[in-house]
């Protein structure tokens, strides 16, 4: 007997049932004296399951993704040592394609055939909330990274009060964003007329909820707010929503959109005059990426965005003992390519996973993991990840709240890279330094 799961089937057992039936470890432990876990801590590594887009419109969230893999692997070549053994560690990577049937079918595969004792997910609601599903659903524990925590907790159905139990997250939040994004225009003079563009998936239905997303609190600070409809992914033609904001006279553009997505307004509006009215842009996902922007041409320069992890972050790896400084000059020296944002995150991701089942006591135990999780209190190259929750980082239970500041991406002239992502605004993390000042487009 079978049931969908978001688009695909499934047997009905959850994890635990399908380990004791298909490996037959409960009698080997009866005949041997050990208990289950330990047999199965015996014959096999660690495994962590590890999901992100890799191909797709979110591609460019996965472009580190092989560097960040190597880079770790070679620190886990002699295993890590969880209470009095030393246990390899297989990490298992798998591309959600930007699809979230296609995440959450990989997830399953990694959870019931491939038997992970962690999963850990990141780049997107798209990719995060199917992986998270699944893990909650099949009981395994799960630490993800790389989405607005609103997105990936109040996204899958949860309530202040009722959050998940296997499940737990850590990024910065939505109010974190728009906090930065409005301190950024603060300092431009505008008439405060706001144009959004928001994209019909996961993150752009949350962004643009019209109570949880960007209209309370930007109205709320006195900004005037127009959003027309969500568009879809793909879309070739924004004619209508150009002309609604040429309209309007907003001096202000934001929203969620892919990078593909926005390129295809962007170029849109300048042909037809909108960018001219603008002092600034500022939009979530679609301005991230350093090739994103230099497939605008001249049209890149003075875009703003957030800024989650960068070369300048004061952090290190306590995995690697890499500085965030040494950690982005690496993957250039390694790749050729301009450091990336979600380096950063897929590095803290796995990092903090590993730290997780270094302090679980039996990785054969997902309870064990679990706690570990609860308990976590770890300098990441990101930053500090806990949650404990009533900490001030822990705004429910599951979610870690890391810092956040804003950029601005600004042509360089005889540079290695035709352009660079600079800190312009740090009011919500002082200790994160600022590279320059904030000019308005144009």
């Amino acid at each position: 007997m079978a049931k969908k799961s978001k688009g695909f089937k499934i047997e009905e057992f959850n994890r635990r049932m399908f380990i004791k039936y298909s490996t037959g470890a409960a009698v080997v432990a009866a005949a041997s004296g050990l208990s289950a876990p330990a047999v199965h801590a015996a014959r096999k590594p660690v495994k962590i399951g590890f999901v992100s887009p890799q191909t797709g419109p979110l591609a460019a969230f996965g472009e580190a993704d092989r560097f960040v893999l190597a880079d770790v692997n070679k620190v886990l070549a002699k295993g890590i040592k969880i209470g009095k053994r030393t246990y390899p560690v297989e990490i298992l990577s798998r591309d959600s394609q930007s699809n979230p049937n296609r995440a959450a079918e990989v997830a399953a595969e990694l959870i019931l055939k491939h038997e992970v004792n962690l999963m850990i997910g990141s780049s997107s609601g798209t990719t995060v909330n199917p992986v998270s599903d699944q893990a909650e659903a099949n009981e395994v524990p799960c630490v993800t990274a790389d989405t607005p925590w609103q997105i990936v907790y109040f996204g899958r159905g949860a309530t202040p009060k009722k959050g998940f139990k296997w499940t737990y997250h850590f990024f910065w939040g939505i109010d974190d964003m728009l906090g930065v994004f409005m301190n950024m225009w603060g300092m431009l003079g505008t008439n405060q007329k706001i144009a959004s563009l928001m994209v019909n998936d996961a993150d752009g239905v949350v962004g643009g909820d019209p109570k949880r997303g960007f209209r309370p609190p930007m109205e709320g600070a006195g900004f005037s707010y127009n959003q027309p409809p969500l568009f879809q992914p793909g879309t070739t033609d924004f004619t209508a929503q150009i002309s609604t904001f040429k309209k309007q006279g907003a001096e202000i553009l934001t929203g969620i959109a892919t990078p593909p997505d926005f390129s295809t307004f962007w170029i849109q509006a300048a042909q037809q005059g909108l960018t001219k009215q603008l002092k600034a842009a500022t939009i979530a996902k679609a301005l991230l990426f350093p090739p994103a922007i230099e497939a605008l041409g001249e049209h890149g320069d003075g875009l703003t965005t957030e800024v989650w992890w960068s070369p300048s972050h004061p952090f290190k790896s306590n995995l690697t003992g890499m500085s965030s400084a040494d950690f982005g000059a690496a993957y250039t020296a390694s790749t050729g390519r301009q450091w990336t944002q979600p380096l950063g995150f897929k590095h803290a991701n796995i990092e903090v996973a590993i730290d997780v089942l270094k302090r679980c006591g039996d990785p054969g135990d997902p309870n064990a993991i679990l706690n570990a999780i609860e308990n976590t209190n770890y300098e990441s190259i990101v930053g500090p990840v806990s949650w404990k929750f009533g900490d001030h980082r822990n705004p429910v239970k599951n979610a870690c709240r890391t810092p956040l500041v804003g950029g601005q991406w600004k042509r360089q002239s005889g540079g290695k890279f035709k352009y660079e992502l600079t800190i312009v605004e740090n009011k919500m993390a002082k200790n994160i330094p600022i590279g320059g000042d904030l000019k308005p487009l144009g």
